[in-house]
């Protein structure tokens, strides 16, 4: 463990719960097989494995064992490790930073900023480094925008010291996942994550996921915090982070998961089978400390993902999260709001009952006893949710100063008529 680790192996570091320092949890090397297919193995470190205090990295593929992990599934990176590593954005602003169309696996982990989702980290050296303790704050977001708006249109980045600046604000955001532009921003002693509107966005995004999740909230649904910025002309949606825990000694740090991870598939569309609500909730009640409570909670995100024809429910969007020893479902996020043409049949990103991935109240219903709910009490929840989007989504947008105009572009995504349709068209 105490050698230099080649091109293609790092170090693993972890935050402890409760602490606000690394210290190193393993080994990770990136090879190909035989056949030229990348092969990932993970061994944990014997000082980390003696320790009294260690916890796991993914208590379903890694446990805390003297062994060598080995996988041959996601290009040969552990979900965890994954889970750590920067998506599309990210991506993008990476090998704009470093000049590079294309990178390995290991580089993305390694130019993954300190700041990622999680509570891990990676680098070269046997020894962590110190966390970052300096943060972007709200003056920041105008320059951040701007340089947004340069990545998306694969413009070059001035040379220029404000530009250069602004490049390195912009960078702290790259791990959080997703296609948006975003960035860490610090602020009332809490991280947020910024997300900033696209040029060719349909409707104020930010505005509308605001609203939503406020919505969520009026549902029932436990939902991460969050709050709309103006800067200029231009709405930034600011969203607590949920893994960081502000102390005076520095921000703690909360291990996460995401339900890609914890269904064991990735973006391929070839392995789409694997997304499944039903699915997930059998892995969240195997690792929850508080089964009932999550799966009763990811059985109301389902239903309004269905009702608000949120059809980017994708297993990134969900995620677990431990702050301290004990795994639980996390806040909600992402929730956003489509308009497909069709009026009769939508499909959720992830199955959500017997027949697959239709966003409709009788599917819904079939497979609800894995979430602890009996049907009548489901059916309950279902009205619930349904009245309260039906009724209160345009009041509750408009109150977050969501246009009329964009009220206007979104109304159809909102129960729509396929919700009880069918097989569901007796009442229920």
């Amino acid at each position: 463990m105490n050698s230099r680790p080649s091109e293609n192996e790092c170090f693993v570091y972890i935050m402890l719960p409760g602490q606000t320092e690394f210290v190193t949890a393993g080994k990770f090397a990136l090879a190909k097989d035989r056949r030229g297919n990348p092969t990932g193995k993970f061994v944990y470190g014997r000082s980390y494995l003696e320790s009294d205090n260690s916890v796991v990295i993914d208590p379903l593929e890694l446990k805390l064992a003297s062994k060598t992990y080995e996988t041959s599934i996601l290009k040969g990176v552990f979900g965890a490790l994954r889970d750590s590593s920067p998506d599309y954005w990210g991506r993008r602003v990476i090998e704009k930073r470093a000049g590079l169309a294309e990178l390995g696996e290991i580089d993305y982990l390694l130019y993954s900023p300190d700041d990622r989702a999680g509570a891990l980290g990676f680098g070269r050296n046997a020894e962590p480094p110190a966390p970052r303790r300096e943060f972007n704050q709200t003056i920041a977001l105008e320059r951040l925008q701007e340089l947004a708006d340069a990545i998306i249109a694969d413009e070059d980045i001035p040379d220029e010291p404000d530009a250069e600046q602004a490049q390195e604000l912009m960078f702290g955001g790259t791990s959080m996942g997703g296609a948006r532009p975003k960035a860490v921003i610090e602020d009332d002693s809490a991280l947020w994550i910024a997300k900033f509107n696209r040029a060719d966005d349909r409707w104020n995004e930010a505005r509308v996921e605001h609203a939503m999740m406020i919505l969520a909230r009026d549902c029932g649904i436990h939902t991460a915090d969050s709050k709309v910025i103006t800067i200029g002309d231009r709405d930034v949606l600011m969203v607590k982070r949920f893994d960081r825990e502000h102390t005076k000694e520095g921000y703690r740090r909360g291990r996460m998961l995401s339900a890609m991870t914890l269904l064991r598939t990735d973006d391929d569309p070839q392995r789409r089978e694997n997304w499944s609500y039903v699915s997930l909730v059998e892995e969240l009640r195997r690792i929850s400390s508080q089964p009932k409570t999550d799966a009763a909670d990811l059985f109301r995100r389902m239903v309004f993902n269905a009702l608000i024809s949120n059809i980017d429910d994708h297993p990134r969007n969900h995620a677990v999260v431990a702050m301290d020893t004990h795994w639980k479902l996390s806040p909600a996020y992402d929730l956003t709001p489509s308009t497909p043409i069709s009026t009769d049949h939508r499909d959720l990103a992830l199955e959500c009952g017997d027949m697959g991935r239709f966003a409709n109240a009788e599917n819904l219903l079939t497979q609800c006893e894995h979430f602890y709910l009996a049907p009548d009490d489901a059916r309950i929840v279902i009205d619930q949710i349904e009245t309260i989007v039906r009724d209160n989504w345009y009041v509750v947008a408009r109150r977050e100063e969501v246009t009329d105009k964009d009220c206007d572009k979104i109304t159809t995504a909102f129960a729509y008529p396929g919700f009880r349709l069918g097989a569901a068209a007796r009442a229920i």
